[in-house]
């Protein structure tokens, strides 16, 4: 079984041989982790630009990305400690628009599929997701259309909640991948 925890540290220093990136299928990152998480890790945004741009990736896939290790240069020093995959969970459709549950879980059942050959064969055992963007998605979606949206309208756009609603999906689907450490990092506003 899966060890699930929760923290507050920073995702982009993390030891993890695997980091889950949660993505949109138009190709659009506005979250500051993942837009620094572009520059970090070109060759799998690259990649992930490409499948959104001819429409290979669909919401509720996962994109897994081997990232090419450098040999050269100021990057090698620091080589160990990045990771060796990048999982693109894609989990909306437009960076404005809210999570889905049914979005959520096909991308959590697609990342489940393709993390056990992973562990099995790649020896896989320390994975980081960010949480982040499947908070905050619909945060920023209903303040800036609070003003033009009824509250009829804006209750049915409301997306899921973390406590009640993603975290109980992601243990539900990660909590049986044998052994596997998954750090959550969390926003600071989030109680632990």
């Amino acid at each position: 079984m899966a060890n699930l925890q929760l923290t507050h540290a920073p995702i982009l220093n993390s030891s993890a041989q695997l980091l889950i990136l949660p993505v949109n299928n138009a190709g659009i990152l506005l979250d500051p982790i993942l837009t620094r998480s572009k520059n970090l890790y070109p060759d799998n945004y690259q990649r992930y630009y490409r499948a959104c741009r001819d429409g290979s990736l669909m919401v509720g896939s996962c994109l897994v990305h081997k990232r090419s290790r450098e040999q050269a240069g100021l990057g090698v020093s620091s080589n160990g400690n990045q990771p060796s995959y990048i999982a693109n969970l894609v989990i909306s459709d437009h960076p404005y628009h809210p999570t889905r549950a049914r979005w959520l879980t096909t991308a959590l059942v697609d990342l489940q599929q393709q993390l056990i050959p992973l562990i099995r064969y790649q020896g896989i055992r320390r994975v980081a997701l960010l949480a982040r963007p499947l908070i905050t998605s619909h945060a920023q979606n209903g303040s800036a259309q609070n003003n033009t949206i009824n509250n009829a309208e804006l209750a049915k756009s409301i997306a899921l909640d973390w406590s009640s609603d993603i975290l109980p999906l992601v243990i539900n689907h990660l909590q049986d991948l044998p052994k596997l450490r998954i750090d959550i990092h969390l926003p600071k506003h989030i109680n632990i």
